[in-house]
């Protein structure tokens, strides 16, 4: 006697569960963002007259060397790609350079607060664009709420209310379109067969080398075992494991979702600092904390 399963049934039966989808992708994304969230707690550790753009490239330089010695593949991405996908490499790798040459100078000029929420609110829109593909309702609405939440909490840090700066605010969107190009070339990447973490190796081994002479200019914090300790961390774990992370959740995550759950970023920025620094937290803060986490529950639903 045969049992014959109907088609509906079988379907859902072959489709992933809600925690499996979860785990392959925003899983991965939303533990980088914990990780990206430490740079500015870590950064603040770094010996005095570095400058701050000079602490940030300095994590790219040594972590995308690093993710270039220890990805298999690197070359061979490069040599099998076509020329438009060589294009796309090297746009990423612009993008990638871009970031912390814009982000940084943004929040001396205009403060964390703006530079961050003008940085990852402009990026999901910009991803969005790029990807040219219809977002629902429910994505721009629980985007609006993580962007008016994140707002919240950062106005609600210490020192969250720096006065709004032209050119700081033109460098934070700069910063959001270079977070949102180097997301999007990832991500048509894998979505055209290439491997995760060999692409995102090219492209920041690119930006490394595009950042090494400011680097190599405002490297003397480096001789310090402060500099090389906080050097350490922005490269293996801000760099090289997170941006893996973030690569893994590119395969099966749109950019335009990757960037609007990087929004979690500040939050886990924001604990840290109360954890580790001992700042403390006004009610605004919270309640923009909470308001992210409602709204990144909603981005995350499938």
């Amino acid at each position: 006697m045969s049992t014959r399963v109907s088609p509906s049934l079988s379907s859902s039966l072959e489709r992933p569960g809600a925690w499996t989808v979860f785990a392959r992708g925003p899983l991965p994304i939303l533990v980088a963002c914990l990780l990206w969230g430490s740079t500015g707690t870590v950064a603040s550790f770094a010996p005095d007259g570095a400058h701050p753009a000079a602490v940030g490239c300095a994590g790219l330089v040594f972590g995308g060397l690093l993710l270039v010695l220890t990805t298999r593949g690197t070359l061979a991405v490069v040599r099998g790609s076509s020329r438009r996908a060589r294009t796309a490499l090297a746009a990423g790798a612009v993008a990638v350079a871009g970031y912390p040459l814009t982000f940084y100078p943004a929040v001396a000029r205009t403060g964390v607060a703006v530079a961050t929420v003008v940085a990852l609110g402009s990026a999901p829109v910009f991803a969005g664009l790029l990807e040219r593909t219809a977002t629902g309702w429910r994505w721009w609405a629980a985007t609006a709420a993580a962007v008016g939440g994140c707002t919240l909490l950062v106005l609600g840090r210490p020192g969250g209310g720096a006065g709004v700066d032209a050119l700081g605010v033109g460098l934070a969107l700069a910063a959001g379109l270079s977070y949102a190009v180097y997301a999007t070339v990832g991500a048509r990447l894998i979505a055209r067969g290439h491997p995760a973490r060999p692409g995102l190796a090219v492209m920041f081994g690119g930006a490394a080398l595009l950042v090494l002479p400011l680097v190599v200019a405002d490297g003397g914090w480096l001789t310090t075992g402060r500099g090389v300790a906080v050097a350490l961390h922005l490269s293996v774990l801000t760099t090289c494991i997170a941006y893996t992370l973030f690569g893994l959740g590119l395969r099966h995550t749109t950019a335009s979702v990757a960037t609007a759950l990087t929004l979690a970023e500040p939050a886990a920025a924001a604990v840290l600092g109360v954890v580790v620094l001992g700042e403390q937290l006004s009610v605004l803060s919270w309640g923009g904390m909470a308001v992210v986490g409602a709204a990144l529950a909603v981005l995350t639903r499938e």
